[in-house]
């Protein structure tokens, strides 16, 4: 299989980006209500802007595809007019690259539920250290700041994570990723043994 991006695989991404950006635009409202029931919860939604990384990564399979998407989701929030202007951008290079650099760990060839699930950390873990940079956390007691941090982890796991897994499993069974995916090793066995 070809490692480089071609422009199919940036166009497809670009496209997944595109949908992701309008989820992230609707999101922001509703991270805001969920807000104002305090004690944090709407960090157990905040994993929704990280997803666009996990699944167009899970789709494409090929190395930059997760900050590609990232930041590409990124930049069309915003242009939608995100609530959190140029800031946007900057937190989509971080998460995408949090994101990024799990896959590269795993030298971009686990597709694994844990391995999706350690992506969103790494872009959870982007984003919080954004925040400190923003001053938007650093100031809180060490409980509320523990409190902020477990549920935008958990948040982040359970939606960019095992959502974004099954996700695309569930288009893997439709077929619909078979006409992105190049045909593999496994794919030309499968055949040999229905012919066979």
């Amino acid at each position: 299989m070809k490692k480089s991006l071609t422009l199919t695989d940036i166009l497809i991404t670009i496209v997944i980006a595109f949908i992701f950006s309008v989820i992230y635009k609707l999101w922001g409202p509703l991270s805001s209500i969920v807000g104002v029931f305090g004690l944090h919860v709407d960090q157990l939604i905040y994993g929704m802007w990280f997803m666009a990384a996990t699944v167009a990564f899970l789709i494409i399979r090929k190395p930059g595809v997760a900050i590609l998407a990232e930041l590409a989701a990124a930049q069309g929030e915003f242009l939608f007019g995100g609530q959190w202007g140029i800031s946007l951008l900057l937190y989509g290079l971080v998460q995408g690259l949090g994101c990024e650099l799990i896959f590269a760990m795993y030298r971009y060839k686990s597709y694994r539920l844990y391995v999706t699930c350690l992506a969103a950390v790494g872009a959870a873990v982007g984003s919080l250290i954004l925040d400190v940079f923003y001053g938007y956390i650093d100031s809180l007691a060490v409980w509320n700041l523990t409190l902020l941090i477990t549920a935008r982890l958990i948040g982040s796991i359970l939606i960019t994570g095992v959502f974004a897994y099954y996700l695309v499993e569930a288009l893997d069974k439709t077929g619909v990723t078979k006409a992105i995916r190049p045909i593999t090793e496994d794919d030309y066995k499968m055949l040999d043994d229905e012919m066979g």
